[in-house]
């Protein structure tokens, strides 16, 4: 049986009202097989929105048998997702210059949660995350992030190359981790207006990324494995670019 460890809203209308009223919305679930008009113009309405959704079965509405809830779940964030522009808008009013993570097709929340963990603790001024393909922001996460994603802007964006270009316009010097980098990270200037995009440990960063990137940079790997813990080489970087820019 399946366990929710978000707020879930159920029932067509109120997860359209809950849409409508721009509530964070990380995904959908409907029943499988299910009809109907109102149902029509839910679906529409959420892909409309470009809000994830999955067809699921049956019993994964146990445990809201006695309730109406038509066949359709919603699950709702516990953290209000952020606006880059406005977070990095502050970040120069306060005569900083912006630091970023992209964390690019990240899916495991434990990896999710301890980036965020260290990137509060070196002073990240943003988090960036796809739409799809990424960890949700549930209690998991934030408890294994020590509580730094209810401190942290999280920024979920539709389109992360377009998010990317547009920092890039406004002087941020994008980074990407790849064991693929002729650099070592050690020899890359990040003392200025910084963008890290970190991949999945299975595929990497999306080649479409990685082609905006000004810099590729990697760690050394001295040892047998093939590479670190996605958490463990954010970690190295941030606190290089801490080290730098300090």
């Amino acid at each position: 049986m399946a366990k929710f460890k978000q707020e879930c809203i159920f029932g067509i209308r109120a997860v359209q009202e809950a849409i409508l009223d721009e509530k964070e919305i990380d995904k959908v679930m409907f029943r499988q097989g299910i009809k109907g008009d109102l149902f029509q113009q839910l679906f529409a309405l959420v892909r409309e929105r470009q809000i994830p959704f999955q067809y699921v079965p049956e019993e994964v509405f146990k445990p809201f048998a006695g309730r109406n809830h038509q066949g359709v779940l919603a699950e709702v964030s516990p953290i209000p997702y952020q606006d880059i522009d406005e977070v990095i808008g502050s970040v120069v009013a306060a005569g900083k210059t912006p630091f970023v993570l992209v964390l690019d097709r990240i899916t495991d929340v434990r990896n999710l949660g301890g980036i965020a963990r260290t990137a509060e603790c070196a002073g990240v001024d943003a988090i960036l995350i796809p739409n799809k393909n990424s960890a949700k922001i549930s209690s998991d996460a934030i408890k294994t992030s020590a509580g730094a994603l209810y401190h942290l802007p999280v920024c979920r964006e539709k389109n992360l190359k377009k998010t990317i270009r547009e920092l890039k316009r406004r002087g941020l010097t994008v980074f990407a981790a790849t064991e693929k980098a002729d650099k070592f990270y050690t020899e890359a200037n990040m003392k200025d207006g910084c963008l890290l995009i970190m991949g999945a440990e299975d595929t990497g960063i999306d080649e479409e990324l990685l082609a905006l990137a000004d810099e590729r940079i990697k760690i050394p790997q001295l040892g047998k494995i093939e590479s670190l813990n996605v958490s463990a080489a954010a970690a190295i970087l941030m606190y290089e670019a801490v080290r730098q820019r300090s």
